[in-house]
C-alpha cells in the first residue's frame, strides 16, 4: 500500500541519539542511480556496461525560515554530521522511521530563498555529502 509524505523528517545525531533538524516542506531523490560505465569490446556485437559510482553530491532540503532554524543549521556548519530522512511517526507524532530511514554523512548549511509579495519565507538546506545514503 501506498504511503503520504506526512510524518517525513530530516534527522541529525549519530545512531540512537538523532534528533529532527528542523521541519522540512520537501527532500530531494535520496539514492540516485549509479553511473554506467562502457565495457564494449571490439569482439561484441552489442555495446555492455557495468554500473559505476553512484552520483549525488548533495542533497537539497526546503524548510520555512525561522530564525531559531537558521541558527541551528549555522551552528552546525563545517563540522561533517550523521543525517538522516525518516518516513514515519509513532502515535505522539514523533520521529520512529517505521516505513523506512535512510541515512548518510555530510556537510549541512542554508541559504535563505528569494521572495516575492505575500510568500512564506524559506530556506534552503544543502547537505554536502561525505557518504554514500545507507537505507534502513
Amino acid at each position: 500500500m501506498a504511503t503520504s509524505t506526512i510524518d517525513t523528517f530530516l534527522m541529525v545525531g549519530a545512531s540512537g541519539s538523532e534528533t529532527k533538524l528542523v521541519d522540512i516542506k520537501d527532500y530531494p531523490d535520496l539514492m540516485d542511480a549509479p553511473e554506467t560505465l562502457e565495457t564494449t569490446t571490439l569482439s561484441d556485437h552489442a555495446r555492455t556496461f557495468i554500473e559505476g559510482l553512484q552520483s549525488g553530491e548533495s542533497k537539497t532540503f526546503t524548510a520555512n525560515y525561522t530564525k531559531a532554524d537558521f541558527s541551528s543549521i549555522e551552528a552546525l556548519k563545517g563540522v561533517e554530521q550523521s543525517l538522516g530522512v525518516w518516513f514515519g511517526a509513532d502515535s505522539n507524532g514523533d520521529p520512529d522511521g517505521h516505513e523506512g530511514k535512510f541515512t548518510f554523512k555530510g556537510f549541512v548549511s542554508a541559504t535563505l530563498l528569494g521572495k516575492g509579495v505575500n510568500e512564506v519565507r524559506e530556506m534552503q538546506i544543502t547537505v554536502t555529502l561525505s557518504s554514500e545514503v545507507a537505507f534502513a
